[in-house]
């Protein structure tokens, strides 16, 4: 199905979130844009809100998020009254422009906190922003989950769910750090389902130290027969320098790039034979689910949720470490959750670190975004001549070609989606308008 051409994967890009990335953000930008840019948001202009917790019951050492361990109650109580304190800060700054149509709480593991404190956060923006019956997510740990939080979700109509299950098999589990009884997941599936709650997302994971494509398979096969709504497979990336936490996995064990994509490649046939589609490259849907609506009419979106039908161009995020993302801006909060509180304390607003985006990002994030969620891009003259000479070994190949002036991907392009789309990274990429140059590149790693 999927051709293995190990040069071009050779090469880490970034996952393409945003465009610009993360690794991009400079400090000179903050606050004072952040301000400026909440000034210029429209009346009636939808909006999407992101809050993060970055807490969990129990520390997975494979996971690269931002979060510590919840056993400090009184740090977390201090955490969630920042929190709503920002919230209201923002609102109040909007000055009730905008209105929310999607909320999603993420971390960490939301379900860390008491379901008495989520309800009294959403409860909070839905008092203080213009919310009109918004779609509402949260991503939970099923090893912390009870039937207290489902019937919490149902009656604050949650409509969708994202469970991290990374893998079925106990010997990869204990390998990872993450142990997760398969009743776990089946029990708070059941109960969501009971209280109507039927839009479930699974997060699995290849790559994974120990891990072989029979034991890939028969995840698969559990996750079939589970039938969540959605499913997205993430490779593992091993970066025990960057996340000290990942040093307690024997990089040993790991599966090579060969194996990696082997996995990859597995994965992605077996999903969609049993009839999820293909979003990106690394999302799958039941036909019947607003995500595969969105890829069959091309409105697929991506942003630091992944591959989403949400088409809010602002989103909001809150908590420390969440990033904002405006038409012509992206800022990132305080990454620290101490100075994060002292800043709320203090009555300001918390980012400290983002990028103002030029005429060239914009467009660039455009032909970006356009290729990883519909695999096409109409470029105008000013990139086309740079384009076709930069891309020429990758149409030989076979994982492109073009229509006048629009560049497709072909089939079996999946893997190599993001390697084409940082062609046009203006940090990373080699293709530049009339030989252009670079822009000035941040010291951070890729992201």
């Amino acid at each position: 199905m999927w051709t293995y051409h190990p040069d071009l994967l050779s090469r880490p890009v970034p996952r393409y979130t945003s465009y610009p990335t993360a690794a991009d953000f400079g400090e000179d930008v903050g606050a004072q844009h952040y301000m400026r840019a909440l000034d210029a948001v429209e009346s009636g202009a939808p909006l999407s809100l992101y809050v993060h917790i970055p807490y969990c019951e129990q520390i997975c050492w494979y996971c690269g998020c931002n979060t510590g361990a919840a056993n400090r109650k009184h740090r977390l109580t201090d955490y969630l009254t920042a929190l709503r304190a920002e919230i209201a800060m923002v609102a109040k700054r909007l000055g009730g422009r905008g209105r929310v149509q999607h909320i999603a709480f993420g971390g960490g593991s939301p379900n860390a906190i008491a379901p008495v404190e989520f309800v009294r956060l959403l409860d909070r923006i839905m008092t203080v922003f213009d919310c009109s019956r918004p779609e509402v997510s949260i991503e939970i740990d099923p090893r912390n989950f009870t039937s207290e939080w489902a019937l919490v979700l149902a009656s604050s109509r949650v409509s969708r769910v994202s469970m991290g299950v990374q893998t079925f098999a106990p010997h990869i589990q204990a390998a990872i750090g993450r142990i997760q009884p398969l009743d776990h997941i089946e029990t708070a599936m059941t109960s969501l389902r009971m209280r109507g709650i039927d839009a479930i997302n699974f997060d699995l994971m290849y790559g994974l130290p120990g891990q072989h494509l029979d034991d890939l398979d028969a995840t698969l096969q559990q996750t079939i027969r589970l039938a969540p709504s959605r499913i997205a497979l993430f490779g593992y990336a091993h970066l025990p320098d960057m996340i000290p936490r990942q040093k307690r996995i024997d990089a040993r064990d790991l599966p090579d790039d060969r194996e990696r994509f082997e996995q990859a490649a597995y994965g992605y046939l077996t999903l969609t034979q049993a009839g999820y589609v293909p979003v990106g490259f690394d999302h799958f849907a039941l036909p019947g689910d607003p995500l595969a609506a969105a890829a069959r009419e091309g409105r697929v979106n991506r942003n630091f949720q992944g591959f989403t039908h949400d088409g809010a161009s602002t989103l909001l995020g809150f908590g420390a470490s969440a990033i904002s993302i405006f038409p012509d801006l992206i800022v990132q909060n305080e990454k620290n959750a101490g100075p994060y509180r002292k800043l709320v304390g203090e009555g300001r607003l918390t980012p400290t670190r983002g990028v103002a985006l030029n005429a060239d990002d914009i467009r660039r994030g455009d032909i970006i975004n356009a290729l990883l969620c519909r695999g096409r891009a109409s470029l105008n003259d000013e990139f086309l001549p740079t384009a076709r000479a930069v891309l020429t070994e990758f149409e030989r190949r076979g994982l492109l070609f073009w229509e006048d002036h629009d560049l497709v991907l072909a089939q079996g392009s999946e893997p190599y989606a993001r390697v084409i789309a940082a062609q046009f990274d203006g940090f990373r990429g080699q293709i530049h308008p009339h030989g252009g140059a670079q822009r000035l590149h941040s010291a951070a790693p890729a992201c």
